[in-house]
């Protein structure tokens, strides 16, 4: 029996439910999860979570015509598993997060993001969070007030078809945005604010070496990046909140712009 070593922390509970650790660790943060049970239930439900955006991903996947029959064959497989309360599943979810599942996004890569390219894009998210959400006056350059300008303006200039996403269900509304450079290139920052003031920002960005559509989480004391690349557009969601909460933010935010 494989015995945990050390501490599990945040960043390996995610990494695990991702897929991202190599077969010693896995089975380390195995260990600790059948004798901790709260962190079990966290994994539990981000697996949970990344079921749902791995069924919008599978359905664009079929629209390419893309490994859609085997998709749908491992999702209808596997899930009955999900319908089941939490904790009461968690143990077949960890198996489930061990094997496939844990692959729901990177499967469907063609090939991994530079590694330069994706850490620049959590550093430049948590930078542009910091700078931003603390100005009163001037937080953004077009408010909310003004979206289709907003949209149209910031889309034209990445050249892409641009979705404000709506957060209000969870109970956020939408600042405005503003136009910052990403990567040496045009790109979005989005803000958006809740009843209590606290502010999140998203940015949206263009590099021709993306590739991976992979949730990934950055944290730096308290501020949390959920981060992930669809082609060549790179998103992350940045806020100074729980990283359940802001991971639950960054599966709405995946969800309406793969709709757009």
């Amino acid at each position: 029996m494989i015995q945990a070593t050390g501490t599990v922390g945040e960043n390996d509970l995610h990494a695990f439910v991702d897929g991202l650790l190599d077969e010693g660790r896995r089975a380390e943060v195995e260990a600790w999860l059948q004798t901790n049970p709260q962190d079990a239930e966290r994994v539990a439900s981000w697996s949970s979570q990344n079921e749902r955006i791995r069924e919008v991903f599978a359905r664009d996947f079929v629209s390419r015509g893309s490994d859609a029959e085997m998709l749908r064959r491992n999702r209808q497989s596997l899930g009955s598993r999900f319908t089941r309360p939490a904790i009461a599943a968690a143990a077949a979810l960890l198996i489930f997060a061990a094997g496939f599942g844990s692959g729901r996004l990177t499967m469907a890569t063609t090939a991994p993001p530079s590694g330069a390219a994706t850490a620049s894009l959590a550093q430049e998210a948590r930078s542009a969070f910091l700078v931003y959400t603390s100005e009163v006056r001037h937080p953004v350059e077009v408010a909310a007030d003004q979206q289709d300008h907003l949209a149209a303006w910031l889309g034209k200039r990445l050249d892409y078809r641009l979705r404000l996403p709506d957060l209000s269900a969870l109970g956020y509304s939408l600042v405005g945005g503003r136009l910052l450079p990403v990567g040496g290139q045009p790109g979005a920052l989005l803000m958006y604010q809740n009843a209590g003031g606290q502010r999140l920002t998203i940015i949206v960005g263009r590099n021709a070496e993306h590739r991976e559509t992979s949730f990934r989480l950055d944290t730096d004391g308290p501020v949390r990046t959920f981060y992930w690349i669809d082609g060549t557009i790179g998103y992350a969601v940045t806020g100074e909140i729980p990283a359940d909460e802001l991971r639950a933010v960054a599966d709405e935010c995946y969800r309406q712009m793969e709709e757009a």
